[in-house]
């Protein structure tokens, strides 16, 4: 199995970045279009492209424990250095925690989620209207919401700084941080 060098990222670190980074964009601004829309016939396909980017992301997150971090492909001040960290931390977890919280909110909530058809958590019939879901544990569901809520505009300016450095690297820069990202090798 390849792993990451100086020089070139493995296939799979380079696959997973892009299905994960780019399904959470997908899903951002899916979310925000629901929610200020109103648009509810698309919250099934939110849902369960959330619950299955949750296992994606965490064989991201095993892959990086194994894989270890990246070096550095230039040297930087510390103070770059410490963003960088701090914003791959961010996205790290809020890839994990992002569709948690959305799983707290729905399923406790007690609206249940299916994938695709297949039915992972049943939804929470009230037994007089059988219209009408209850929640499982409302102060749960409401803190899933309120952290899906906040973590997505987090998630937004993270991406934002990730983007920005990513381009302040290829432009300004002119090291090969995003080549690499993009599965080229680069030279010492």
């Amino acid at each position: 199995m390849q792993y990451d060098s100086h020089n070139k990222f493995a296939t799979t670190t380079v696959f997973l970045h892009w299905l994960v980074g780019l399904t959470i964009i997908g899903l951002l601004a899916t979310g925000i279009y629901m929610s200020e829309n109103g648009v509810y016939a698309l919250y099934p396909w939110h849902k369960a492209i959330g619950f299955i980017i949750l296992f994606v992301a965490l064989a991201r997150v095993i892959w990086r424990m194994k894989n270890g971090w990246p070096i550095a492909a230039a040297n930087y001040k510390p103070i770059e250095h410490k963003l960088a960290s701090i914003v791959h931390w961010v996205l790290i977890i809020a890839t994990l925690m992002m569709p948690i919280s959305g799983l707290m909110a729905s399923v406790l909530g007690g609206h249940g989620l299916s994938v695709f058809g297949l039915e992972v958590f049943a939804p929470n019939y009230s037994v007089d209207d059988p219209e009408k879901t209850l929640p499982i544990n409302y102060e749960l569901s409401k803190l899933g919401g309120a952290i899906h809520f906040y973590l997505g505009y987090t998630v937004i300016v993270a991406l934002s700084l990730h983007i920005a450095g990513a381009l302040k690297h290829h432009i300004i820069d002119k090291d090969g941080t995003l080549k690499r990202m993009l599965g080229k090798t680069i030279s010492e």
